[in-house]
């Protein structure tokens, strides 16, 4: 696997592999980072299954949407870059195999669900189909799945 080898030698894994402070800063913005896709995400897959009925889907929807979607982009970024500070252990680690599975079928979620067109109904009118809370309620179960499996690497 030369180009797991290489991972670990590119300059920004270098730099957090030297310098802890850098690490610190780069873990802390993947975790904040983690923090705005779920807190975008759980509220509007609860809100789209049918609880919290009494806040506007067309108010808090697109932000929710938003932000996660900001949310998604940093973590994917910073836990890419934090990935290559030990890539063949992360490949090895059975908790990170599950959590990048995980991530797969939650992204796969998430262009299902935004390729409805119920959904873009259910953001404009308000009225959910069946089809939207469904995968709602999985994109819930997936994304804290996959919360969970990343707090798990550490522990393997």
């Amino acid at each position: 696997m030369p180009f797991v080898e290489w991972l670990g030698t590119w300059p920004g894994a270098v730099l957090l592999q030297r310098s802890g402070t850098i690490y610190l800063f780069v873990n802390a913005a993947h975790i904040a980072s983690v923090g705005l896709l779920i807190g975008g995400i759980l509220p509007l897959d609860l809100r789209l299954a049918g609880l919290l009925r009494g806040v506007p889907l067309a108010a808090i929807g697109p932000f929710l949407s938003r932000s996660a979607a900001v949310g998604l982009a940093l973590a994917i970024i910073t836990g890419l870059w934090l990935f290559t500070v030990k890539p063949r252990e992360y490949l090895e680690n059975p908790a990170f195999l599950w959590k990048m599975a995980l991530l797969a079928l939650a992204l796969v979620s998430i262009a299902v669900q935004h390729s409805n067109h119920h959904y873009r109904l259910a953001l404009d009118s308000g009225d959910v189909h069946l089809s939207v809370r469904l995968v709602a309620c999985c994109s819930a179960i997936l994304w804290l799945a996959v919360l969970v499996a990343g707090r798990w690497i550490g522990f393997l």
